[in-house]
């Protein structure tokens, strides 16, 4: 059972699939103007390290729509950013709340508010994984594709956390992964090794064409993410070749998807001509960070 959501690696295939199905039911409830408090009273802390705007607003919008509350917590605002230690920062918020939601940059920080908290931790994105996004991800291949089965998903692009856990999510429900990254930005060692518990479904090339090829889903993501600004003309360089284009495209199947976390630096990792043919792919899966997180809300925080 769920206690928290730290990363994908901590859930079965079939937690995984429990959450998309109660996002997809959660979903049609909001299309269809039908109310859903189910945590009617209820209160989310939300510390943000790093900024956002994508995760800020759905994560704010879905406690609204189950009825609770969201409270934003910049490091500015909290102690946590003059140095009062993670531990007492958590067994403090668990008095107060009744979830914790977190974007920030160490994995660890994410770990040490759930070892020493006594409410539910979700992570909203670190420097190793992002587990929110690539549940909507899951999601939108889901909707546009009607199976996981048989699909080939391939990520373009550097060896990142949006790489880690698009790796673990899409091996998990039974695709076969490709990624392809330049040389020295490949990921990292922990999810190589994971990927090794699924012989013949993955694959990493510094070869863009050989990861794209015969791809059902293509993944890609900004050359230099939060925190890397100063290393971007450098990344921009190493990355000539791993840009998603027609080029690409053309290697894939023909109905392949494309999907993109947001923001897009158009003309860098993909041309806006890729981008906008795709776009509906790619503004669906925004949209279903929505939907996604508030499933992950729900599972987490309904019954405590």
């Amino acid at each position: 059972m769920m206690k928290h959501l730290l990363t994908l690696e901590q859930l079965s295939k079939d937690e995984i699939l429990e959450i998309l199905n109660l996002a997809d039911q959660l979903k049609f409830q909001k299309k269809n103007g039908i109310a859903h408090p189910i945590l009617k009273g209820k209160t989310l802390g939300m510390i943000f390290q790093k900024s956002s705007t994508r995760t800020r607003v759905s994560f704010e919008v879905g406690m609204h729509d189950l009825g609770g509350q969201a409270l934003f917590l910049s490091s500015r605002d909290l102690q946590i950013g003059r140095g009062e230690p993670v531990q007492d920062t958590a067994r403090v918020l668990s008095r107060y709340l009744d979830g914790i939601m977190i974007r920030t940059y160490a994995q660890s920080e994410v770990e040490d508010l759930a070892k020493y908290g006594s409410v539910p931790v979700v992570n909203a994105l670190t420097d190793y994984c992002h587990p929110c996004q690539v549940l909507a991800d899951l999601m939108t291949i889901r909707e546009f594709k009607g199976s996981f089965n048989g699909l080939k998903a391939c990520f373009i692009g550097d060896g990142n956390n949006m790489a880690n856990s698009i790796i673990v999510g899409c091996l998990k429900l039974g695709m076969k992964m490709s990624i392809a990254s330049p040389k020295g930005y490949e990921i990292c060692e922990h999810i190589q090794e994971f990927a090794k518990q699924y012989p013949g479904m993955f694959e990493m090339t510094n070869d863009p064409f050989q990861a794209a090829k015969d791809a059902d889903v293509i993944f890609t993501d900004v050359y230099a993410s939060m925190g890397q600004e100063s290393e971007a003309k450098v990344r921009l360089e190493a990355f000539k070749g791993f840009q998603v284009n027609k080029e690409l495209m053309a290697v894939a199947h023909e109905d392949c998807m494309v999907q993109h976390c947001l923001p897009a630096h158009r003309e860098e990792e993909i041309t806006n001509e890729i981008f906008e043919a795709h776009a509906d792919e790619i503004f669906e899966e925004a949209e279903n960070r929505l939907h996604a997180q508030k499933a992950v809300l729900v599972k987490l925080m309904a019954n405590k």
